[in-house]
C-alpha cells in the first residue's frame, strides 16, 4: 500500500460532518466526495462515499472489494494535512463469481497512478510525500 500525504486548504471539514463519524477527528468527507468526482472523469466506476471507524472510504467498482482510502493528520491550524491510499493489499483476490483467482496489482497501480496525477493536476494541493508507511 503506498500513502499519498497531502496538505491544502480545499477539503475543510463540512458543516455536519463530526456527527457521521465513527471516531473522533477522522475528517476527510470533502476529499472523498472531491476524489469520487475526480475519479469517475477518469472513467471509475464509483458508487459512494462512507465514513469508515478509521476515516472515509470511496467506493469503486470491481470484481473485488476495492476503493481509495482517506485519512485525516492531526488537526492543526492552517492546511489540513491528509494521506490517501488504495486499499487493495494483496497481490491476488480470491472471486467467487469467477471461481478463480485475480491480480489485483495492475488496479492497485493504476489507482494509485491516478491519484498521484489528480493531486498533482490541482494547484491547490501540495503532495507532501509518497510513502510505503502510513504518515502520520
Amino acid at each position: 500500500m503506498r500513502f499519498i500525504h497531502i496538505r491544502s486548504t480545499r477539503f475543510p471539514i463540512l458543516p455536519g460532518e463530526a456527527e457521521e463519524l465513527l471516531n473522533e477527528g477522522t475528517y476527510g468527507k470533502a476529499l472523498a466526495e472531491y476524489l469520487q468526482v475526480k475519479l469517475r472523469e477518469r472513467g471509475y466506476e464509483t458508487p459512494f462515499v462512507v465514513c469508515e471507524d478509521w476515516g472515509w472510504w470511496v467506493e469503486l467498482a470491481a470484481p473485488f472489494t476495492f476503493g481509495a482510502c482517506v485519512y485525516s493528520g492531526p488537526e492543526e491550524d492552517g492546511p489540513v494535512e491528509y494521506a490517501c491510499a488504495e486499499s487493495v493489499t494483496a497481490p491476488r483476490k480470491w472471486s467467487w463469481k469467477k471461481f478463480r483467482f485475480i491480480d489485483t496489482g495492475p488496479w492497485s497501480e493504476k489507482l494509485s497512478a491516478d491519484l498521484i496525477a489528480i493531486f498533482q493536476a490541482d494547484p491547490e494541493v501540495e503532495i507532501v510525500q509518497i510513502t510505503e508507511e502510513y504518515p502520520f
